[in-house]
């Protein structure tokens, strides 16, 4: 079986099942992994950035053989097990159904006028405080969830998926689990953090801007604002703390023709980022809709965009 038809069969089973907690999970593996590692490695170094790089090696060296063991023992057996074992592991790093599944449950607390669950519901997406957010306010915080994370979910291990087949995929997907456990600008990860987050920037710098691009040719696709997310993209997209979450967001923002970013609380404290978008409505529980819209829609146009250059690019080797 091809690469090409191992992706799309690994997005047609993600889009089916999404992360049922019954199924043995690689990423989960992973991350469990990399507590273990840091325990370890905060032992033998007293510099959190030396314990922090040697983790860093440890999760992708660890990551990347045990993929390719499985790989090659399903080969033994027989090829279709190989072509199993492929989807498998490319199906485990995609997350377009629980990010669907997760953003529906807050635009239904919001519909169904419960702002307390949908607060609760946003909180488990985002890692802001939510516990003061107004409807405007989770709405806010869910959209730019699903904007940043249809590069994290999705697009990112498809661009990584048809560069280095299933290891590729599952290599991004251990830099991207360290970078959701250790990237952080607290006391505790300052220094610890700083290699998975470098490199999570790194491997998520091309996808997210082809990502930002996607979006707006999706936002014309849909009907929605083409022109302003094309205009906000090129203008806002800079305008975050993270090289590359501000290229979705702004995209999203145009599309939408709200403003994202503005004051949030992190752990109790206050902080001001920079605004994305214009602020042409107030956010409501419709524009949640409109960003899963914009999710399946890019989904659909990376599959198609990354498959057609990997093919291009072997017929031109060949």
């Amino acid at each position: 079986m091809s690469l090409e038809l191992q992706i799309v069969s690994a997005l047609l089973l993600d889009s089916i099942l999404g992360d049922p907690s019954w199924l043995p999970h690689p990423v989960r593996l992973i991350g469990r992994l990399a507590e273990w590692s840091e325990t370890h490695c905060r032992k033998l170094f007293a510099s959190g950035k030396a314990a922090g790089i040697l983790t860093v090696i440890l999760v992708l060296s660890a990551t990347g053989a045990g993929g390719w063991g499985m790989l090659h023992l399903a080969g033994i057996v027989h090829p279709w097990a190989k072509d199993v074992v492929s989807i498998y592991l490319l199906y485990a790093c995609f997350a377009a159904r629980d990010l669907l599944a997760h953003s529906s449950r807050v635009a239904a607390a919001l519909v169904e006028n419960d702002p307390a669950r949908a607060r609760i519901m946003v909180g488990m997406i985002v890692g802001r405080d939510t516990a003061g957010l107004e409807e405007e306010g989770v709405v806010r915080a869910c959209v730019e969830s699903v904007a940043e994370n249809t590069v994290d979910g999705v697009t990112a291990p498809l661009f990584w998926a048809a560069v280095g087949g299933p290891l590729g995929a599952l290599l991004y997907k251990a830099v991207s689990t360290m970078d959701s456990m250790f990237g952080y600008t607290s006391e505790q990860y300052l220094h610890f953090g700083w290699a998975p987050a470098r490199l999570d920037d790194l491997v998520n710098w091309l996808p997210a801007r082809i990502t930002g691009l996607l979006l707006v040719l999706a936002a014309l696709i849909l009907r929605m604002h083409p022109a302003a997310a094309w205009r906000v993209f090129l203008r806002d997209r800079l305008n975050h703390a993270s090289p590359n979450s501000g290229h979705p967001e702004a995209a999203v923002a145009g599309a939408l023709g709200i403003r994202l970013g503005g004051l949030s609380t992190y752990f109790g404290k206050p902080v001001q980022k920079p605004v994305i978008g214009d602020d042409c409505c107030p956010p409501h529980a419709g524009h949640i809709k409109q960003v899963q819209d914009l999710l399946i829609a890019a989904t659909v146009l990376a599959l198609i965009f990354f498959i057609f250059v990997r093919m291009a690019f072997s017929a031109v080797v060949r």
